[in-house]
């Protein structure tokens, strides 16, 4: 007997079963995955934005906000240089008209190497409820750009602030044909406290992300 097999077995006796789903079990699963019913959800009386911004800070996250795509460059250079930052890095390909050098800032279009300190990337879409961003990998979305870099800046449209993580796999699947390689949530900075209950940031990718919204 395999692994497998014996892994399956010992859940079909847990349930009282002695063989393989039938047919008609089998199709029931599959009826139940194709409706993605949801499951109890707390109260959601809150608007989404306010709430996304107050989540980010409670994820150690920093959030600013623009009133336009264009005002991105100023925006970020100011975050940079009160911080004490590099002031260049990469970005996705999304951004590269934006004027980078007009700002003081040295920004190429390309997937972030180990040797790049600042990461801007877009979001497919923010999650209120938790303060979390869901990122696509795709061939002009690269998932190294948010996880390389010491410093993620992360740009949200105010109009992609969805509720919950529900909602957004349900934006995912209207808008997409099917799932990319990767979809990765992002909470606030990568940390761990693994190691004696010591907190250590930045173990597992950025030090500290920064949140941009776009009105």
């Amino acid at each position: 007997m395999s692994a497998r097999e014996n892994i399956l077995g010992r859940i079909r006796a847990a349930n009282g079963k002695t063989g393989a789903a039938s047919a008609a079990e089998r199709e029931a699963v599959a009826a139940r995955l194709r409706t993605h019913a949801r499951g109890p959800l707390p109260s959601m009386d809150w608007d989404p934005l306010p709430r996304f911004k107050e989540r980010c800070i409670v994820m150690m996250s920093t959030v600013d906000q623009v009133a336009s795509r264009s005002d991105l460059p100023a925006a970020i250079a100011r975050y940079l240089t009160s911080n004490r930052l590099p002031l260049g890095g990469v970005c996705w390909p999304e951004f590269a008209d934006l004027d980078w050098g007009g700002a003081g800032l040295d920004i190429a279009a390309r997937p972030a190497t180990g040797r790049d300190m600042v990461g801007v990337t877009g979001s497919f879409c923010a999650i209120a409820e938790n303060g979390t961003l869901m990122l696509l990998s795709g061939e002009d979305t690269h998932a190294t750009t948010s996880l390389l870099p010491e410093t993620h800046i992360a740009v949200v449209p105010a109009s992609r602030v969805v509720r919950s993580m529900e909602d957004g796999w349900d934006l995912l699947r209207r808008e997409r044909e099917g799932l990319p390689r990767q979809v990765n949530f992002v909470s606030g900075p990568s940390r761990t406290a693994d190691i004696e209950m010591t907190l250590v940031m930045g173990v597992h990718g950025p030090f500290r992300v920064h949140v941009v919204v776009v009105n």
